[in-house]
């Protein structure tokens, strides 16, 4: 009975906090090849700018799920090896209760070319000397701080 009671009001709470205190969470990833030098941007069909792939982690997925599986749909990249975790950041652009996991991704390889789709217009590898017109003031930080050793910031 007591540990029922346990059960039942630990799930109370995570309802409550459900409601009190949501937040959203998405993993990008920053693919390098580094024997070419080069990044992989997309491009989506419904907001301007090159960025990183990525997407919004679903009930019951983890972060490196939801990363393994927007590379796969944006650029056809297939992980090789675990991915390094680089920062979290708060997204305020998105929403007050947005959070982007950012990882760098090293180790994959593509196991086909790209194809357009309704949601992805390109996904293409940039040389990191000649980054394309259009890329989001967002990603050039982080590349700064990944590439540069920028100063890492607490928001996106």
């Amino acid at each position: 009975m007591v540990k029922q009671r346990a059960r039942w009001r630990h799930h109370l709470f995570h309802t409550y906090f459900l409601f009190r205190r949501p937040m959203t969470l998405g993993a990008r990833g920053v693919v390098i090849d580094e024997a070419t030098r080069s990044v992989m941007l997309i491009r989506h069909t419904y907001v301007p700018g090159w960025q990183f792939p990525g997407g919004g982690v679903e009930t019951g997925h983890t972060l490196e799920q939801t990363l393994a599986k927007e590379l796969m749909e944006e650029g056809n990249i297939e992980l090789t090896g675990r991915p390094e975790l680089f920062a979290i950041y708060h997204n305020a652009h998105a929403s007050r209760r947005d959070h982007v996991a950012l990882y760098i991704c090293r180790s994959f390889r593509q196991v086909a070319p790209f194809v357009p789709n309704r949601e992805i217009a390109e996904a293409k590898f940039f040389n990191l000397d000649s980054l394309p017109e259009g890329i989001t003031p967002s990603t050039r930080r982080r590349l700064s701080e990944i590439l540069d050793g920028g100063e890492v910031p607490l928001t996106w």
